[in-house]
């Protein structure tokens, strides 16, 4: 197993997997988080995007074993509707959508991405965003991924362990 960041570590934790979830990564990088996640996965699955090549093929390499058996799915896609739909995504439903040091949530409003988020979880899913900000950002990130899922109707809580923050929105 290769070297594994402690902000995956502490996002697989936050996200209290259950074997049967449906989970979906935004932005999965090199796969870190789905190599975690699959062992705790019983007859559940966890599909990770992400827009870059070289990221998508980092992370089918190091997660070949889940992939080949179904437990996992890596998709090279923005997450948008439109991409999302080309990638045959647009009807699955999830228990658990979360994503890792990705700036969608805080560097703009992201609505479309927030209401594509409510339209893709499951009764009773979250959304969890998770940050390990270089220097003093933590706050200022909070902050505002709190406001933007205020502002799309989830309801935001924060888990902090400093220099971790996780916000779980509820719809």
């Amino acid at each position: 197993m290769a070297a594994v960041p402690e902000r995956v570590r502490q996002t697989v934790a936050l996200l209290g997997v259950d074997p049967a979830d449906r989970l979906l990564e935004i932005g999965c990088g090199g796969g870190a988080a789905v190599e975690l996640l699959c062992p705790l996965l019983d007859t559940g699955t966890v599909t990770a995007l992400d827009r870059s090549p070289t990221a998508v093929a980092r992370a089918l390499g190091r997660n070949a074993g889940p992939v080949r058996r179904g437990r996992a799915a890596v998709v090279r896609a923005a997450f948008t509707a439109a991409d999302l739909d080309a990638a045959g995504l647009s009807g699955e439903r999830y228990d658990k959508i979360f994503s890792i040091d990705v700036n969608l949530f805080w560097t703009g409003p992201a609505d479309a991405e927030l209401a594509l988020v409510r339209s893709l979880l499951a009764p009773g899913g979250a959304l969890y965003a998770c940050y390990e900000p270089p220097g003093q950002r933590l706050e200022e990130i909070a902050a505002r991924v709190t406001a933007a899922f205020e502002r799309a109707g989830f309801t935001p809580e924060l888990v902090r362990a400093a220099p971790f923050v996780g916000i779980v929105g509820h719809p």
